[in-house]
């Protein structure tokens, strides 16, 4: 765990860090869904870390939730969805860049990538746009669709995920982040089939494993070539 302070107002935030055997010369900001940074983001920051890469999950609820973890039930559901609604959406932001500085600050680190899931994946995308990270991989973003105005301001490698049929992200918001980035070869979408959040293993009724499977090796070989661990 590392704490992060947060230019704007002098907070600390926490941030869990997962550290890969070998020396690391890349880094990636890895953030988190609406439960929280729980069971399913540190096993993705472990995914990350056994790539090469060092990690870190900034706690983005630490204004007024610290700790936070969303049980993996219908209750938990419901307090995840108050819990986020809580978070202002221009701070989580920042802190997310944030972190993003506090990585690149780390000794040997050449380079640094976002990468964020529902919640984060929206997020990821305006870090892309506002600071400058070296890749952004974006899970199934629900604001991303409403945010496309901010693509000329992204300049570096960007892989978007989709299900064909998510119940918070209809088909013709999905067809609009394709046709806005037509002609952009640094920008990707992939559409898996599947619903929402169809990589987190820990939510069956959401879960598709063929989905997450094949995201995930397309996410592998995005970050290989855009981000490599090696530096």
């Amino acid at each position: 765990m590392q704490t992060v302070t947060v230019p704007r107002d002098g907070g600390e935030m926490s941030m869990a860090v997962w550290t890969p055997e070998a020396p690391p010369h890349a880094a990636i900001v890895l953030i988190q869904e609406i439960f929280g940074v729980a069971a399913y983001i540190r096993s993705v920051g472990e995914r990350l870390a056994a790539l090469g890469y060092l990690v870190g999950a900034p706690e983005l609820y630490w204004r007024f939730a610290p700790g936070f973890e969303a049980s993996n039930d219908a209750a938990g559901m419901e307090q995840a969805f108050a819990t986020a609604g809580q978070l202002d959406p221009a701070l989580a932001q920042q802190d997310c860049i944030a972190a993003l500085d506090a990585l690149a600050a780390t000794d040997d680190i050449e380079h640094v990538g976002v990468l964020g899931f529902c919640l984060g994946g929206t997020l990821a995308w305006g870090v892309a746009a506002t600071a400058e990270p070296d890749v952004c991989v974006s899970y199934y973003g629900s604001g991303v669709p409403d945010m496309l105005g901010l693509l000329d301001q992204v300049r570096c490698p960007t892989l978007f995920h989709f299900g064909n049929d998510d119940q918070w992200i209809p088909g013709e918001k999905i067809d609009a982040v394709g046709a806005a980035i037509a002609g952009r070869p640094d920008v990707q979408l992939n559409v898996e089939i599947a619903g929402h959040a169809f990589d987190n293993h820990d939510r069956p009724e959401f879960y598709v494993e063929s989905a997450a499977n094949a995201a995930w090796t397309k996410t592998v070989a995005f970050l290989t070539t855009n981000l490599p661990p090696e530096g």
